[in-house]
């Protein structure tokens, strides 16, 4: 039998990749990839809990098409009637937590029918980990078509979990000190539509809305004012905007869908 240290260990080995996307853009995108790849995860969603009462939804990444109203929906209001929380507020210091089994019976008729039934998702298993006065709690979720989740799926979960609750905490706690030009990096890089720009076209969208004129834009990116005035035509072409206030109203749009990380 193997001891807790070695089973730390090896999990730390099984999401390097994970570890090592803290506090880089993509940080989602190497996450879902990890948890599909040790667990057959389908959908990852990551909560911030406070200890006076609020909610924010801080990642929603996989296959569930409506996971950002999910998201929302339970930063509003479900976080207060889910049947984990009693779990979650009784964690203490940094200690890792596992939560119970997912069971329907656990959840009410309303709270079933919008996050299981209605969403297509079968099963789900939860960890979760205090720092300070914040709980990052971390979801897996399968839907149908995978199945509910295997006893080796569960096993590799459970010795995974603590790794990867410790690296989700560490990852938003970086995010939430960056400064405002790598968080508009993180948004392009990740949210649609603007994830959708090619580099030229983020680069020169993130300085307008850092306040930078074309000719400082130009000057910062070594390239013609023509080039610049070209790149923010095609990116507003792509984003089917005409304005800089259409740009900043995408932006705030998705800053909104994120409840923030505070």
């Amino acid at each position: 039998m193997r001891s807790y240290g070695a089973d730390s260990g090896l999990a730390a080995a099984d999401v390097t990749s994970a570890v090592l996307a803290i506090g880089h853009p993509d940080f989602p995108k190497v996450l879902i990839d990890t948890l599909r790849r040790q667990a057959g995860v389908g959908h990852c969603m990551v909560f911030a809990l406070s200890r006076a009462g609020a909610a924010s939804c801080l990642l929603d990444a996989g296959n569930i098409p409506t996971g950002a109203d999910l998201g929302a929906a339970y930063a509003e209001q479900f976080h207060e009637s889910d049947p984990n929380r009693d779990a979650l507020f009784e964690g203490e210091g940094g200690a890792p937590i596992m939560l119970p089994l997912f069971a329907p019976r656990m959840y009410s008729a309303r709270y079933r029918k919008i996050f299981f039934n209605d969403s297509d998702i079968v099963d789900k298993c939860a960890t979760a980990i205090w720092t300070g006065d914040t709980c990052f709690y971390v979801n897996f979720y399968r839907i149908t078509s995978q199945g509910r989740f295997g006893d080796a799926e569960r096993a590799r979960l459970q010795t995974i979990a603590p790794a990867i609750g410790a690296s989700v905490a560490r990852h938003f706690q970086q995010m939430a000190t960056a400064t405002p030009d790598q968080n508009l990096a993180a948004l392009f890089a990740t949210r649609a539509p603007l994830s959708a720009l090619t580099p030229r076209e983020q680069e020169v969208c993130r300085r307008i809305l850092l306040g930078f004129s074309s000719e400082a834009i130009s000057q910062g990116l070594g390239i013609s004012l023509h080039s610049t005035l070209t790149y923010r035509k095609r990116a507003y072409e792509r984003l089917a905007i005409s304005s800089q206030n259409e740009l900043f109203a995408i932006v705030l749009g998705l800053l909104a869908g994120q409840h923030g990380l505070n």
